[in-house]
């Protein structure tokens, strides 16, 4: 991941109730309560592919992964990282930092809990990552080390790492952003403390702890062929010469609307003439906000020219994005004015961009039912007394200029508040119109507004009528 990465969990794109003007709150209030923990409960917009990502990449011998947020791992979100991928990385949740804040204290929890869910589902996890200039502990970036107890610090921790997973991982990232733009090796505590052979002992210390995991270098800004990745294809034709165990490349392709590298395909395959596999491992194309159907459809050709380059080169054996849906993203926080870079929005719904993916890996998609706009309904938080919703009109191969929806609550809820769109409730029956500068709704593009409510007892997802 970039080096500028300190979380890739980004603020959800659903602003707070607060952060609106006072024009946009707008609604009636009422009364109601009760007790519960929070979950996300959404009725399905427009519906993926003909079949799922993973059984399209399947069929052409590709892995399709995401990365995930292992507290997220429920719900919604659960559904589809479980039903879409064929294969997992942890966000965060095995980097030297989270796994050993302090020296000798471990803490597994958040990598066992995603391990354990892809168990559940028959899913690739791919470990990240072992040795990395970023997220590491305090107490190891500020020590003061000699060579030879740099090299038993790390030689320790892939050993205890690696060893802990052994056998339930497919592949690790081993060494992650070892170069510089400029193809020169980056100056770091372990460059800096073990010269460039840390790379090739990093390898051959993860080979000894799991002799079946494939071992892979990754780095960002190594898509196309440039300076940076011709000493990542050097250091790896080195590494195979002198018999390091090294298995594949990590490309992260971490990319920006309308860039992706011309030689990119070419690149995957000079990689691939090493004799070695090439996954591209933390795709995300962003671009600036807002979104519009411009946007969205170049981010599509983009998503669909990445993956069909991967499809074309035997040894691309895996498609990984880095975070399916906007709400679990790092772009927003890190790039401020870019985002929307996954293949689904906030709400989960499947964006033009999810399918750019399964129309490169042979699906036929239909991003909603032709012609048609539709409304999906979210519980985004909840608490004993109350929740938030919120509802996105989505539309495809048609658009709005003005929308209404309407819903039946079966349960006794009671909205309190609503903003970007004027609500109003008759007993269970809830009618919400656009407010003045929000009706319309263009092809391929999609509105959201929220509210908060009052609840009592059980709190089940009504449907959503659009009219």
């Amino acid at each position: 991941m970039r080096s500028s990465r300190t979380s890739q969990t980004s603020q959800t794109s659903r602003t707070s109730p607060g952060s609106f003007s006072p024009k946009a709150r707008l609604a009636a209030l009422v009364t109601g309560a009760a007790a519960a923990a929070a979950l996300l409960v959404a009725a399905p917009v427009s519906h993926a592919a003909d079949a799922p990502l993973r059984d399209l990449g399947a069929a052409k011998g590709k892995v399709v992964g995401t990365a995930v947020t292992g507290s997220k791992l429920t719900g919604v979100y659960g559904d589809v990282a479980g039903a879409q991928f064929s294969s997992l990385t942890p966000g965060n949740a095995m980097k030297w930092a989270s796994v050993e804040p302090a020296q000798g204290v471990f803490n597994w929890a958040e990598a066992d809990q995603i391990v354990a869910f892809a168990q559940a589902h028959d899913q690739q996890v791919r470990g990240h990552t072992l040795v990395w200039h970023s997220q590491n502990p305090n107490w190891l970036t500020n020590g003061s080390w000699t060579s030879a107890q740099l090299t038993t610090l790390l030689q320790n921790h892939i050993s205890t790492e690696v060893g802990r997973y052994k056998g339930k991982l497919a592949a690790w990232d081993v060494v992650n952003e070892p170069f510089n733009e400029d193809g020169t090796y980056r100056p770091t505590l372990w460059y800096n403390g073990l010269g460039p052979d840390y790379i090739a002992n990093a390898l051959t210390w993860a080979k000894a702890a799991d002799p079946a995991a494939k071992l892979y270098v990754n780095d960002y800004n190594v898509e196309g062929v440039n300076a940076k990745s011709t000493a990542l294809y050097n250091l790896v034709k080195s590494l195979k010469e002198r018999g390091v165990p090294i298995d594949g490349v990590g490309l992260q392709a971490h990319l920006i609307l309308g860039q992706m590298p011309s030689t990119f395909q070419q690149n995957i395959q000079r990689f691939a003439d090493l004799g070695v596999d090439v996954a591209i491992t933390e795709l995300d194309i962003r671009m600036p906000l807002p979104a519009d159907s411009a946007k969205l459809a170049q981010q599509k050709a983009d998503y669909k020219a990445v993956t069909a380059a991967c499809a074309a080169v035997t040894r691309c054996v895996n498609l990984t994005v880095w975070g399916f849906t906007d709400s679990d993203s790092w772009v927003e926080s890190t790039f401020p004015g870019e985002g929307a870079a996954t293949p689904y929005d906030a709400n989960y719904a499947p964006k033009p961009a999810y399918h750019g993916i399964s129309e490169a890996l042979g699906g036929t998609t239909t991003p909603a039912p032709t012609g048609k706009c539709t409304a999906a309904y979210g519980v985004g938080s909840q608490w004993n007394t109350g929740f938030t919703g919120n509802v996105t009109i989505s539309c495809s191969g048609a658009s709005l200029s003005s929308w209404k929806v309407t819903w039946t609550y079966g349960a006794g809820q009671q909205i309190t508040q609503a903003w970007n769109a004027v609500c109003t409730q008759s007993g269970a029956a809830v009618s919400c119109a656009n407010a003045s500068y929000n009706g319309t709704v263009p092809d391929g593009g999609s509105v959201s507004f929220g509210f908060n409510a009052n609840w009592s007892g059980s709190n089940p997802a009504p449907t959503v009528t659009l009219g």
